[in-house]
């Protein structure tokens, strides 16, 4: 879990540039099969929004270049899976992950908690109960499908 520090670039392709090749860095090193990324969202600063979703897109785009599956979730989506809460704050999801993942955080790291959350977020999206073979389409329709197994 990390931090791509970019202050010091002044030029924005420059910062997309490096955003580029540090997500190739992490792939050739890691050799990951997926990536979860946060989906664009509407903010109050329209120029910070544009930013993002640069940035955003260059990271899919060295994902896709390299053949690694790509799976974008909403902010809401992504704080439901982690906390249960669709409107939990920033610091409500990294405690959360501190104790699923057993991490200590430092504060310098609490902005990299979101990719932490997202990656957590497929995981657990794709880890639903089968029934029967057939997989559940989430937990209120695994447990429709099995009243006696709610406790």
């Amino acid at each position: 879990m990390g931090v791509i520090h970019l202050s010091k670039y002044e030029d924005p392709l420059d910062k997309l540039k490096i955003i580029y090749e540090k997500i190739q860095g992490l792939i050739e090193n890691y050799k990951p099969q997926v990536c979860a990324i946060e989906a664009p969202f509407f903010g109050k600063n329209v120029q910070s929004m544009l930013k993002l979703g640069r940035a955003q897109g260059v990271a899919i785009a060295s994902a896709l270049t390299s053949n690694v599956a790509v799976f974008e979730y909403s902010p809401k989506k992504i704080k439901q899976s982690v906390t249960g809460n669709g409107n939990s704050s920033k610091e409500q999801v990294a405690a959360m992950l501190q104790r699923l993942c057993e991490f200590e955080l430092q504060p310098k790291f609490l902005d990299a908690t979101d990719g932490l959350a997202a990656a957590v977020c497929h995981h657990f999206q794709h880890k639903l109960p089968t029934v029967a073979g057939k997989k559940a389409s989430g937990w209120g329709d695994f447990i429709k499908q099995n009243p006696g197994r709610l406790k």
